[in-house]
């Protein structure tokens, strides 16, 4: 009986070790309710962006859209290829971020974006798309070129490839800073031309940077721009020249003070020169002038004007004369132009017309007054100083 005992006290003490089995059993559970509770620590919010990854041909405007639930947005970051960051702006209440700008054409963008929730639990999204390529697109030509250094009076003046429908989404694209600081508008002639000036003229020294930042932009349904350039010029010395069609004069001044009187001729009757402020465009050693290209017939076919400088676009120019006798300083004799004495050739650099080319430079103001014809129309050149501040601005 001994020994039956002795072999019922081991089978206890195995079931003494199915109980030990039964602790680990516990273990077990501690370690599933310790999941539970990391799983639980998880974030509850949600970032939702738009458009999904990997899409293609993306709208530049109005697609991308950041997006958060059960949370707040935090941070949103957006970079092209090149690693160029697109500025946006999370909203007041956390929920939606927006770009500020347009994207890029033909572009890939990358998104990474972080919302917590209201336990300050992070949850993040990754996305990628590409933007469209436009079938049709448009261009800006402008003037004044980069690193020159213009007149007081020169405006920027973008003339587009396309009539622009959407106006406000070009002017938005363009960004001009200044130094010194100047508020500096825009004016539309047409749909076609954006010109941007100060409300007076420009302060000499003034350094001017332009961003074209275009590529992207629809200017019109279906055409998109395809510029990124900035542009840079300054301001050189203050020349201001007044031309005085009765008296036959013109007085160039520099920083308000005159600094040297000509004799000019300007248009005789029937072909008075413009009255207003115009802003020299173009400046040509020598050209020719045809009557045919102003609607003035055969009247005049000469082919070598010397010292000539653009007025406007209809085709007044302030030039060298050397066949108008003694008409300079005593009467007005010129189909509209401002003539001042030279030579054939323009080889004496002291003679009138040959010092004010030499003493000129793209972006000076000449004004005529006293002229028997109207004003120049602002969009007649770059002449857009005869509008007021409040016209130009409106």
């Amino acid at each position: 009986m001994a020994v039956v005992a002795g072999v019922l006290l081991m089978a206890v003490t195995a079931c003494g070790g199915g109980s030990s089995s039964g602790k680990g059993t516990d273990e077990g559970t501690a370690k599933a309710k310790d999941s539970t509770t990391q799983a639980s620590k998880q974030s509850v919010a949600t970032v939702s962006i738009s458009p999904k990854s990997g899409a293609t041909g993306v709208d530049t405007s109005g697609a991308l859209k950041v997006s958060a639930a059960k949370g707040k947005l935090t941070d949103v970051e957006v970079k092209d290829a090149k690693g160029k960051k697109i500025d946006g702006a999370i909203a007041a209440d956390g929920v939606s971020w927006t770009p500020s700008t347009h994207l890029a054409n033909s572009t890939k963008y990358t998104v990474h974006a972080v919302a917590k929730d209201a336990d300050g639990r992070e949850s993040a999204e990754d996305s990628s798309f590409t933007t469209l390529t436009p079938k049709n697109t448009f261009v800006g030509y402008f003037t004044p070129e980069d690193g020159s250094t213009v007149g007081v009076g020169m405006p920027f003046s973008i003339r587009f490839t396309r009539g622009i429908t959407d106006p406000a989404a070009v002017e938005k694209a363009i960004t001009i800073k200044t130094e010194p600081a100047v508020d500096v508008e825009g004016h539309w002639f047409g749909n076609d031309r954006l010109d941007f000036r100060p409300e007076n003229y420009w302060k000499s020294g003034t350094k001017v940077s332009v961003s074209l930042n275009l590529d992207g932009v629809e200017g019109r349904d279906g055409v998109y721009g395809e510029q990124a350039k900035t542009v840079k010029f300054t301001i050189g010395r203050n020349q201001v020249s007044i031309v005085d069609a009765k008296k036959h004069t013109m007085k160039i001044m520099q920083d308000g003070k005159v600094v040297k009187t000509l004799a000019v001729t300007t248009g005789k009757p029937g072909y008075d020169t413009w009255n207003g402020q115009m802003v020299i465009s173009e400046k040509l050693r020598v050209t020719r002038m045809n009557g045919d290209t102003v609607g003035y017939g055969g009247e005049y076919d000469i082919k070598d004007v010397p010292d000539a400088m653009r007025l406007t676009t209809s085709g007044t120019f302030i030039h060298g004369n050397y066949w108008g006798g003694d008409a300079f300083g005593n009467y007005n004799a010129s189909h509209g132009c401002v003539g001042l004495r030279d030579i054939r050739g323009g080889g004496d650099r002291a003679l009138p017309a040959a010092w004010f080319f030499d003493h000129s430079i793209i972006g000076d103001v000449v004004t005529v007054k006293h002229s028997n014809d109207q004003t120049v129309s602002p969009d007649n050149g770059l002449n857009g100083w005869n509008m007021s501040w409040k016209e130009w601005t409106k």
